[in-house]
């Protein structure tokens, strides 16, 4: 019996919408992301002289996704949260994608929907170390789908 390949969670690429002029564009390597969530509420009720409490999905909410990568000169992502700053509505969709083991061939894709920068952190400083600069973005997002 064959094993199933598994992939590693370290080939993979961000893709937003408009982010520099195109329709879709790479957006790069990251160190990291975070946050690709999502939650059903369980709506408890009962009917009639049920004993047992019946349960159902209730609404679904998702989580922020949270981008991390080395500080670079590109504000690509900054000018997004510059628009959403000055009470632009700048919302876009945009896709995780995993890579198989040789770094270029796509096995999933996971789109999100009416995304937008909620919250942005700008790396800290310190003298005393030599670590990489890192920030962070947060995005608010609407909804996931596998594609």
């Amino acid at each position: 019996m064959p094993t199933e390949e598994l992939f590693g969670n370290y080939h993979f690429l961000l893709e937003i919408q408009g982010i520099i002029s195109d329709n879709k564009i790479i957006v790069g390597g990251f160190k990291s992301v975070s946050g690709m969530d999502s939650q059903t509420e369980v709506v408890e009720f009962k009917q009639g002289n049920d004993k047992a409490v019946r349960k159902k999905p209730g609404r679904t909410t998702y989580s922020n996704i949270v981008l991390e990568r080395g500080y670079t000169a590109t504000d690509d992502l900054w000018q997004w949260r510059k628009n959403i700053e000055d009470g632009k509505i700048d919302r876009r969709s945009g896709s995780i994608i995993v890579l198989d083991q040789d770094g270029a061939t796509e096995v999933a894709r996971y789109n999100f929907f009416e995304g937008w920068p909620c919250k942005w952190n700008v790396p800290d400083m310190n003298a005393d170390s030599s670590a990489m600069a890192i920030e962070k973005i947060e995005i608010a997002i609407e909804k996931v789908e596998r594609g």
